[in-house]
């Protein structure tokens, strides 16, 4: 079976479809840096006080309170050596030696931050990036509910040595692909929405500068 790719330059390729049918076809990587759905009931009536449930924004369809099965995690964890999960404290996964803490620098009923679990046996380390609603450090786009900050992943990436190739299968708006092309890696990316495949192809088409090289 062959897959078309939706987009692939710079080192980058996106596929449009379901992780579950793609992953099988795919070789193995180096390390595994995703974000994969983790169910918080970010749509349950606990959160009516935010705007009466209207976002502030179209984020289109999106799976808010069914996580990943343990089988999609499982098989993208089998084709990479390194990892790095964020939500992975919302999975049953190996005890993990030192997290990686984002903390958003919120205010209000948000969460102070999210955490990432990996196998990389690095101590525990925080990244302050601010991520508060509109309040956003370096006033970066943001595209899609769960993204994380360009240099949050950059930051998550510097741990993982000797790499050269990347998997996200839950690849959203594409930051973990904008990260890879930046810092001079390979990745594959897969998302099964088409507007996020559109958004993630247009972030890897804009120009590295040179700062980032």
């Amino acid at each position: 079976m062959f897959v078309r790719p939706y987009f692939e330059n710079n080192g980058i390729t996106i596929y449009l479809g379901d992780c579950r049918h793609i992953m099988p076809l795919l070789p193995r990587f180096d390390l595994l840096l995703t974000d994969p759905p983790y169910g918080i009931g970010e749509s349950s009536k606990k959160n009516d006080s935010r705007g009466n449930r209207v976002r502030p924004r179209d984020y289109g369809v999106f799976d808010w309170d069914h996580p990943v099965d343990d089988w999609a995690l499982s098989l993208a964890r089998s084709l990479c050596d390194k990892q790095i999960i964020f939500g992975g404290n919302y999975y049953a996964l190996p005890p993990c030696k030192g997290w990686l803490v984002w903390d958003k620098e919120n205010t209000g009923d948000f969460a102070d931050g999210e955490m990432a679990w990996n196998n990389l046996g690095c101590a525990l380390r925080i990244k302050r990036h601010m991520w508060n609603g509109m309040l956003r450090k370096g006033g970066e786009d943001r595209e899609h509910p769960t993204q994380k900050p360009l240099e949050v992943i950059k930051w998550a990436l510097s741990f993982a040595k000797d790499i050269e190739t990347i998997l996200d299968p839950w690849a959203g708006s594409g930051t973990t692909g904008r990260a890879a092309m930046e810092l001079g890696k390979r990745a594959v990316l897969i998302e099964r929405e088409e507007r996020y495949c559109e958004i993630a192809a247009k972030r890897m088409s804009q120009q590295v500068l040179d700062l980032y090289v």
